[in-house]
């Protein structure tokens, strides 16, 4: 079976195409430099904000697997991200300070969540797809409300201040936190790159395309899909594992329609792209946190901007594409 790979994959063409994708190699390499020296050249409030962008960027790029790779928009990730958050905060109740395990552990309790929910989910496609993930997220969000004896209830629940290793020295300043955020958001890149070159990404784009044909070739979705979508709440766990370690705090507010929205949000500015989805992640969190605070609380309408310049930008792009054409 042969797919079309999506915009993550490096086209194997000559000419100004190669200089584009190795003059793209150079600015992701320079963002990287640029996100290592960040805490030296800014204040300790930026350096929250860049962890919450990590956390955001991570949460799109499981956004990014559903929406953009498997044709399935999602407004519910943030569910997986509130299951990962609660369990790391409740190991680092229990002692577990260890950041590396405790991000294995979330990331794993969002694979469960989603593989336990993924049955209902993909009975669904499009809009009602959309809708039924964002049911599962609100029934997400009120059991951590209303389960209090656990989660803490709207008071939210405490989480641990991490180490790199089982006794050793907690990550306390804000700079030391968001280099181990950095790290474990690089290796995560790299190991979303490898994936989304694999066959079973493949599949998945062309279940995305041409289900119906596909099934009618003996090819079954179901299986595929549900590896696909427990992957992607594995994904959302590790952020929440990373949103318990940044925030030292976890609260039924992390799991609401807002996180997700921002995330689908994120992962449209991409245009299909992972490095476009984690490049929106960070412009959402800067329009929201920095731009926000110092245009008078207008935050919303400055994201609502954003939002709509996504919604246009597709006609406009295909409208120049057509008129390039007939040159």
């Amino acid at each position: 079976m042969t797919c079309t790979r999506a915009a993550d994959t490096a086209p194997a063409l000559p000419g100004k195409a190669t200089h584009w994708w190795a003059a793209s190699r150079l600015v992701v390499a320079a963002a990287v430099l640029a996100a290592i020296a960040l805490p030296a050249v800014v204040d300790a409030y930026t350096v929250s904000i860049a962890n919450t962008a990590l956390v955001m960027a991570v949460l799109t790029i499981s956004t990014h697997l559903l929406a953009n790779v498997a044709g399935l928009p999602s407004l519910g990730q943030a569910a997986y991200l509130g299951v990962g958050a609660y369990t790391a905060a409740l190991l680092g109740a229990a002692s577990l300070t260890a950041g590396p395990l405790l991000l294995v552990a979330a990331a794993a309790a969002g694979a469960v969540a989603s593989a336990l929910t993924a049955p209902l989910l993909l009975r669904t496609r499009g809009t009602a797809f959309l809708m039924t993930t964002f049911a599962v997220a609100e029934l997400a969000r009120t059991t951590a409300s209303l389960w209090a004896d656990v989660t803490g209830g709207d008071d939210g629940r405490h989480a641990a201040p991490v180490a790199l290793w089982s006794g050793g020295p907690l990550l306390a300043a804000d700079g030391h936190v968001y280099l181990y955020l950095l790290s474990v958001f690089l290796l995560l890149a790299v190991a979303m790159a490898v994936l989304l070159r694999s066959r079973l990404a493949d599949m998945v784009r062309g279940f995305a395309d041409h289900e119906p044909r596909l099934q009618g070739l003996g090819y079954r979705s179901g299986g595929i899909l549900l590896a696909w979508l427990t992957i992607a709440g594995a994904v959302a766990g590790l952020a929440g594992g990373m949103l318990a370690a940044a925030h030292q705090y976890v609260s039924p507010a992390d799991l609401s329609l807002d996180v997700s929205a921002l995330a689908l949000l994120a992962a449209a500015i991409g245009i299909g792209s992972m490095r476009g989805a984690v490049a929106g992640a960070v412009l959402v969190v800067a329009v929201r946190d920095l731009v926000g605070v110092h245009t008078a609380g207008h935050a919303l309408a400055l994201l609502g901007l954003t939002f709509l310049a996504v919604a246009y930008q597709q006609p406009l792009r295909a409208r120049l594409h057509t008129i390039r054409s007939r040159r």
